[in-house]
């Protein structure tokens, strides 16, 4: 039965519900209320019409014994025992009744059948009698009869006994349809309460809903301006909804001022870490008397001092991307060029193979050339970091886009990985990589450019078979 009125829900609220939500649960509970209910108030109403048709038989025949024996003496001082019974069986046969009496030796001394007794048999009411001293609802068949037998005492003295019996099958299919009317009724009233169990608590909850998915869309930069309007919820839900829209406005504050923070800090210490860098490269131009360990101390804090300053570098453009002060000249771009460009300087750089796969055809894109040559570069160095054999740069068009892939043959990236592969500092915890030289920051910065030039970069991996970073970016459309 769980399972039925789950599909049923789901059915009625056009959408699979799971069976631990609080609406679920709710309308579960709610139904199985209602359905107890107006199930016992049918069973209930069902039963007392029942008591009361059968009461009102059973106090009818209960006067009648009652009364049989005096009115048989009564009518006795007109002519006899025999002329009283006669008399007293036609009066109260008048009220349908069916009366037999029968004397000590079992004859019938007069037998009086009513109208809707017709189908009895007059052993049967004397079989039965026998054993309903107070009357009693006996089915026979298809039939339902009242029916009780009683000692006939005249003066004191047992002249017979008397039975009587009362046909009610036409009241109990009165009754019947009457129950089953009422049945359909309560099943008609459970489906419509049920109806609007299910809508009004669809309507109670739909403020959780929207909550619910504005947490799940909301970015960094939706912070500022996302509140919830819940005017017409509740109290309780319009309280938690404020709550959730201080919460949010907390977290923008907060983000704004890390983001400042961060901006600040890389400015500033950029400008002492140049001047250190400048000195520690003059000393080492100069320092012809240092010792072998002295020489390699300088080399060592000048290397890493040039990598704290390009960190900085790296923190204030993610900075600038996130305030939106990154911005972008988007112009036509020969990226067959552009590329060719990054594969040769990467080459030079690294002194590591960067092949340019061929292409038939001269595609522009349109974005900032400066920017997207910087965010090649840094997945061109990505992958001769994790990769023994020749980077590959592929470049195509399809539709409305252009589509760069820079393909390695390295290490590759497992699954869980690729979903945080472009955060800020995330680095893998692959021993293989921890070594690797790289602030952590240019594939984050990567995504950042590309994404502000309309663009989009995606991931394909498979460890120990390589990665392919590709870009896809809008094509230049000529007006001409």
């Amino acid at each position: 039965m769980y399972n039925s009125l789950r599909k049923v829900i789901n059915n009625l609220f056009g959408r699979r519900i799971s069976p631990t939500s609080l609406q679920f649960r709710l309308t579960i509970e709610l139904v199985t209320i209602s359905i107890i209910s107006l199930g016992s108030v049918s069973i209930w109403a069902g039963w007392r019409m029942e008591q009361t048709l059968i009461a009102s038989h059973k106090q009818l025949l209960e006067y009648i014994a009652t009364r049989f024996p005096e009115q048989v003496e009564m009518y006795m001082e007109e002519g006899g025992l025999e002329v009283g019974i006669e008399r007293t069986t036609n009066k109260v046969s008048t009220s349908g009744l069916s009366v037999i009496v029968q004397n000590p030796d079992g004859q019938i001394l007069t037998k009086l059948i009513g109208n809707n007794d017709v189908f009895l048999n007059h052993q049967d009411i004397i079989t039965y009698g026998e054993v309903a001293t107070s009357p009693q609802v006996i089915k026979f068949g298809d039939r339902y009869v009242v029916l009780c037998g009683n000692p006939l005492n005249i003066n004191g003295k047992l002249v017979g006994k008397f039975y009587l019996s009362q046909d009610i099958t036409n009241e109990q299919i009165q009754l019947n349809n009457s129950v089953y009317g009422l049945t359909i009724i309560s099943i008609l009233a459970t489906i419509i309460l049920i109806l609007v169990i299910i809508q009004r608590i669809r309507k109670a909850l739909s403020p959780l809903a929207q909550m619910s998915q504005m947490a799940s869309i909301i970015s960094i930069d939706d912070l500022q301006g996302a509140k919830l309007q819940l005017a017409q919820a509740p109290d309780e839900i319009r309280g938690l909804a404020q709550a959730f829209n201080e919460m949010l406005l907390r977290l923008s504050d907060a983000w704004e001022q890390q983001r400042q923070f961060v901006g600040n800090v890389s400015h500033e210490l950029r400008t002492p870490l140049t001047v250190i860098c400048g000195y520690l490269q003059s000393l080492l131009r100069r320092g012809d008397n240092l010792s072998t360990y002295q020489q390699q101390a300088l080399e060592t804090a000048s290397a890493e001092t040039e990598r704290t300053i390009q960190m900085l570098q790296d923190l204030l453009d993610l900075a600038r991307a996130d305030s939106g002060n990154l911005h972008f000249r988007q112009n036509p771009v020969f990226l067959n060029t552009l590329i060719a460009e990054v594969a040769a300087m990467s080459e030079k750089v690294s002194d590591r193979s960067v092949r340019l796969l061929p292409v038939n055809q001269d595609i522009v894109a349109l974005a900032d050339q400066d920017r997207l040559q910087q965010a090649l570069i840094n997945l061109v160095d990505n992958a001769i970091k994790y990769s023994a054999e020749a980077v590959e740069i592929k470049l195509e068009s399809t539709g409305d886009q252009a589509i760069i892939s820079v393909c390695d043959r390295g290490i590759g990236i497992s699954l869980p990985h690729q979903n945080r592969i472009f955060e800020r500092f995330y680095r893998t915890d692959d021993a293989s990589t921890r070594s690797r030289d790289g602030t952590g920051l240019g594939l984050a910065i990567a995504k950042s450019l590309i994404e502000g030039m309309k663009g989009k970069i995606s991931l394909r991996s498979k460890p120990n078979e390589g990665s392919v970073f590709i870009i896809t970016l809008p094509l230049w459309e000529s007006s001409l």
